[in-house]
């Protein structure tokens, strides 16, 4: 976000950044695939001999349609009032607080109330699942939030739990149309969507090299209807101790949104480099 106009990417200029200064895959070219598969998209780019595609849903799923033994996960989900209001207030005001010395939150003036949202926090711990709803929830922003998580956490009695809190599985080696599609519809209906963009959970406190799904999804969005007004809205998380011990102390911090549509939307490939790039940089901020 440029200081100067908060509604302005870093990179107004349109100069794209280079991996060795950003650190950013360049739109997930010969990215390998993480062992631990968590919350983001990691897909190969379609070969140099492939014509360029209108629809960015097409570079989403571009590697993984062409599999014919791929198959389409259902990607419905739902977010409970009912067991939402007994969950949530649980964790909060009992797990949290018998668990952590102490959480503190700042930024929270800078969650949208309204409109479409995609929260991106950093990733460092299994709790960081708690950690989101308590610094931006419901009871913050009126407003369930919705999670983008790995299929193989959606089974069994939790997968029961993650459909019924407002989560929703995605293959992250082959995303399938529907999980893809479902984000989109849930960012069209003015949902607060929550993406790890760096995909898997990492111990060192500095930001990590993000995945490009975030950026693609939301501007896949964003094109569909020009008017929605997606924010992205950088989260960083520090846990005082590696591993997230009982009793150690939590910091959330809450940056300002980046408007999605301050992106030019008839080069996906570039915004969604730049707009990677940008709340990359945004994250190291806070």
């Amino acid at each position: 976000m440029n200081l100067l106009d908060p509604t302005r990417p870093f990179y107004a200029t349109g100069q794209l950044p280079t991996d060795s200064d950003l650190q950013v895959s360049p739109l997930g070219y010969k990215q390998k695939i993480c062992q631990e598969h968590l919350h983001a998209d990691d897909t190969e780019a379609p070969s140099k001999q492939a014509a360029p595609d209108a629809s960015l849903t097409v570079h989403l799923l571009k590697g993984e349609a062409s599999h014919s033994k791929a198959v389409a996960m259902p990607a419905a989900s739902q977010c409970s009032s009912w067991l939402a209001s007994l969950v949530y207030p649980l964790g909060r005001y009992f797990v949290v607080p018998a668990y952590f010395r102490r959480v503190e939150v700042f930024g929270r003036e800078n969650l949208p109330r309204t409109g479409p949202v995609i929260l991106a926090p950093t990733h460092r711990s299994r709790w960081d699942a708690v950690m989101i709803p308590y610094a931006a929830g419901h009871d913050i922003t009126g407003r369930h939030l919705r999670f983008m998580v790995s299929a193989d956490e959606v089974r069994g009695l939790q997968g029961w739990f993650i459909r019924h809190l407002g989560g929703f599985p995605i293959d992250t080696s082959r995303p399938a149309i529907a999980s893809l599609r479902h984000g989109v519809d849930l960012l069209q209906n003015s949902e607060s969507l929550v993406i790890f963009p760096e995909g898997n959970i990492f111990r060192e406190t500095q930001v990590q090299r993000l995945k490009p799904g975030l950026a693609r999804l939301a501007l896949q969005a964003e094109a569909s209807h020009p008017s929605l007004d997606i924010k992205v809205v950088p989260i960083r998380l520090y846990y005082s101790k590696p591993f997230a011990p009982w009793r150690c102390r939590v910091k959330i911090f809450i940056g300002q949104p980046l408007y999605v549509a301050a992106y030019d939307l008839k080069t996906p490939k570039q915004s969604a480099q730049l707009l990677t790039a940008d709340l990359k940089q945004a994250i190291e901020a806070l």
